[in-house]
């Protein structure tokens, strides 16, 4: 376990430094009249992070290339969050750019026919294409919910369709009933449930705004009753597969035993479950669990604030930490920390994120991500109300 006084020290001058640089700090809170600057000439409004990320990670095409992988490798998860983020920008032209590279490099170019797969990029025979065809369930939860969401504030109708046969899909191809629990989003169509009664999940795959969002969106009864009953038994997995209060990255579920340490990655929580604390965090404040899932997380923010920086990866079954997460993993831990601990440790985590390079600078694309999230939130360019609508900071030009 890493010394707190010594990172605590640490993270001080980091935000002295910052502070004396001009680097602002504050969180903007929640309901406060501030408006988005408007991009030069183009009256849209502005989020210079999300420009530079967009400037590094985005070509012309509209495809997210993330350059750790030899492959080129772009992920339906990088598209499904660019064109969240483009929404949230109110970058029109981006969005849809994304939306039409994603439909047809990998939907086959329809949407409405076909889940995206999860990976393209550069194959054994230097051609390029789909490289894993198996859809991410955690990527076409985003797309589904910001597809509906740019129709609603943008008044597009078109895309509140398609973000509708798109959740009914994923409904139909990617949920399973399972005995004791209820309804669950499996990680994929297929190779996650190797028996009828049993399932691989991922936590940071159900964030419970989307859930509730594409509920209250349904086409039918019956997909609100089905969306409805996720968001219960999703609400049961956060706190039951967390006992001490940290959340894993992958679980088993068999109705026998509930849910249990995943056999490939045993207890650990690292790169993914750090997910699931951003989501906890961003939930509105009269979301009826919100209360309870931060006291189930109150152990992660605890250690997080003794220590000075969150762990990298944690054995959810023993409380034991090892390392130190990066930039991202703070920015994720923002929303949670600052609903929590208040000014002083939030302002400490932000400390580690100033520190960090100009995200045009940087090629972590996963850490970049993280950061665009959490401080996107707690800067104020967007929240999610109760039922998951998504509420944007206006624009400073706005009528």
């Amino acid at each position: 376990m890493m010394q707190g006084r010594g990172h605590h020290l640490t993270l001080r001058r980091l935000l002295g430094r910052a502070l004396a640089a001009g680097i602002v700090l504050s969180c903007a809170p929640a309901g406060a009249a501030q408006c988005m600057p408007a991009s030069a000439g183009s009256g849209i409004p502005g989020w210079p992070a999300w420009e530079g990320f967009a400037k590094t990670f985005i070509a012309d095409s509209g495809r997210l290339t993330d350059p750790s992988p030899a492959s080129g490798q772009t992920t339906s998860e990088g598209q499904s969050y660019a064109l969240f983020f483009s929404l949230v920008a109110n970058d029109r032209t981006r969005f849809e750019q994304i939306l039409r590279w994603s439909e047809n490099n990998l939907a086959g170019g329809d949407l409405t026919a076909r889940l995206p797969a999860w990976s393209w990029g550069r194959k054994a025979d230097n051609s390029w294409g789909i490289l894993d065809d198996n859809p991410a369930a955690d990527a076409d939860l985003w797309i589904a919910y910001t597809l509906q969401e740019a129709g609603r504030l943008w008044q597009r109708p078109k895309y509140t369709a398609l973000g509708q046969n798109l959740a009914e899909r994923i409904l139909r191809e990617e949920t399973v009933v399972l005995d004791g629990i209820g309804r669950l989003l499996l990680p994929a169509p297929s190779g996650f449930q190797p028996t009828a009664g049993s399932a691989r999940l991922n936590p940071s795959y159900m964030p419970l705004q989307l859930l509730r969002r594409l509920a209250a969106g349904s086409s039918s009864d019956e997909s609100k009753a089905q969306w409805t009953q996720q968001v219960r038994s999703t609400t049961r997995m956060l706190i039951e597969s967390a006992p001490r209060g940290f959340a894993p990255d992958w679980i088993g579920y068999t109705s026998a035993r509930g849910f249990t340490p995943d056999p490939d990655s045993k207890a650990v929580g690292s790169f993914n479950a750090i997910r699931t604390y951003l989501w906890a965090g961003m939930l509105a404040t009269d979301d009826p669990v919100r209360a309870t899932l931060h006291k189930t997380f109150l152990p992660m923010v605890q250690l997080t604030a003794r220590n000075g920086v969150p762990p990298q990866r944690v054995d959810t079954s023993t409380g034991s930490v090892e390392g130190s997460g990066d930039a991202g993993f703070s920015a994720a831990l923002l929303p949670l920390i600052s609903s929590i601990s208040g000014a002083t440790a939030t302002q400490l985590q932000r400390g580690r994120i100033a520190a960090r390079e100009p995200l045009a600078r940087s090629d972590n694309y996963y850490e970049q991500v993280l950061t665009l999230f959490g401080l996107g939130w707690a800067d104020g360019y967007y929240k999610f109300a109760g039922d998951g609508m998504l509420r944007l900071r206006p624009a400073c030009n706005a009528n």
